[in-house]
């Protein structure tokens, strides 16, 4: 096994600067940005540690390997010279995920991951006499492989379930906001944990439990398992090795729960959605920090001299454009009212600008899901 090797962690669009600040902040040096997320070198237990600390990342991918791919027989015999048997066995469960892009030759990603899996399993055959079974849905092992303009990467994927599945959402609302681009949502609007903190339209409570965690500096991956944990040939000292970093992230959890923070309120309109708010901040061990209240966001008052507003209001997708215009209304009046503090929104409607009437003072393009959205900030006078 090389002792060192090239990572590219990947995260929603539009999130790759907070990502690459948040690893830079791990004191993994060298990180550089790229569409869809961030580069770095280092050993295996680097990946690791991303995959339990980073809360923007959505994979952690390991490259194994690159090479000149400009048909299906070049890939397969790329993807046939990667030395397969130092991370899987006969006995291993695989998958192969796939994405292609300005290769003429290769046009369908499932062809692509296709070849690359009977690649794996012809090595391992002629090694072992025997060949591991494919599992798309758990597998030991998952590969990722990416072409673009005739050239492929193989990967490992470190983390098996993209890592916005922390562990902690046992309730659900509809249309609820990923873990990880709440996280990105609250580090890229400047949400500061030296200051109160109010969700007026909390849903299911997504963006109050992850300022709640990072204010306490609670790994995100705490809660969870990940795919390198059942790669059946990794070296025992790298498992030690993260077995030591969960340790460490978990003592530090424990003694976080007895720091002190400002107010964080999760409220909603809904008592369904305050219900699901209560039960995933329990799951997640945050819900003595947060305050839960039913109300409604036209309602919101300045209780503190300065804190911080984030929120996902509705978009409009299922609103009729007149209630969607009366709400819009009703929050930015009710934001008029907190001089000193500031707002954070994430908007998927233009209407939302006409009617604030403040110009932000940060303007950012996101995705959520397939949806362009806007991270809209303003510091209310």
């Amino acid at each position: 096994m090389p002792a060192k090797f090239r990572f590219f962690v990947t995260c929603a669009r539009g999130t790759e600067g907070a990502l690459r600040r948040e690893i830079a902040a791990m004191r993994i040096a060298g990180a550089k940005g790229d569409f869809g997320g961030v580069w770095f070198e280092g050993p295996i237990e680097m990946g690791m540690r991303v995959c339990l600390r980073a809360r923007v990342a959505v994979r952690v991918l390991m490259q194994l390997a690159e090479f000149e791919a400009n048909d299906a027989a070049a890939l397969y015999a790329g993807a046939r010279a990667v030395a397969w048997r130092d991370w899987l066995t006969a006995k291993s469960t695989l998958s192969v995920h796939g994405a292609v892009r300005d290769t003429p030759a290769l046009t369908h990603s499932g062809f692509a991951a296709l070849k690359v899996k009977d690649a794996v399993v012809d090595v391992l055959r002629d090694a072992y006499g025997a060949r591991p079974d494919v599992d798309t849905k758990a597998p030991d092992v998952g590969i990722v492989v990416h072409i673009a303009a005739g050239k492929a990467g193989v990967f490992l994927d470190l983390a098996g379930e993209a890592l916005h599945r922390r562990g902690y959402r046992v309730a659900m609302v509809e249309a609820p906001l990923k873990e990880t681009l709440a996280a990105a949502v609250l580090a890229l609007g400047g949400a500061r944990a030296d200051l109160p903190f109010v969700d007026p339209m909390a849903g299911s409570g997504t963006l109050a439990i992850e300022h709640a965690l990072a204010a306490r500096g609670i790994a995100p991956g705490l809660r969870r398992r990940f795919g390198f944990e059942r790669w059946p040939t990794l070296p025992p000292e790298a498992l030690a090795d993260f077995g030591r970093m969960r340790a460490e992230a978990e003592d530090a959890a424990i003694a976080a729960q007895r720091t002190p923070l400002q107010p964080i309120v999760c409220a909603d309109v809904s008592p369904e959605a305050l219900a699901a708010a209560r039960q995933n901040a329990s799951a997640a061990g945050v819900d003595d920090a947060l305050t839960f209240e039913r109300a409604d966001v036209t309602a919101l008052q300045r209780r503190w001299p300065a804190g911080t507003v984030v929120t996902n209001p509705p978009y409009g997708e299922r609103l009729k454009p007149e209630s969607l215009g009366a709400l819009y209304r009703g929050m930015a009046r009710a934001f008029a009212r907190l001089g000193g503090w500031r707002v954070v929104v994430l908007s998927g409607s233009p209407q939302w600008t006409r009617e604030m009437r403040q110009k932000p003072q940060i303007s950012h393009k996101l995705f959520n899901g397939p949806l362009e959205v806007r991270l809209l900030c303003y510091d209310v006078r």
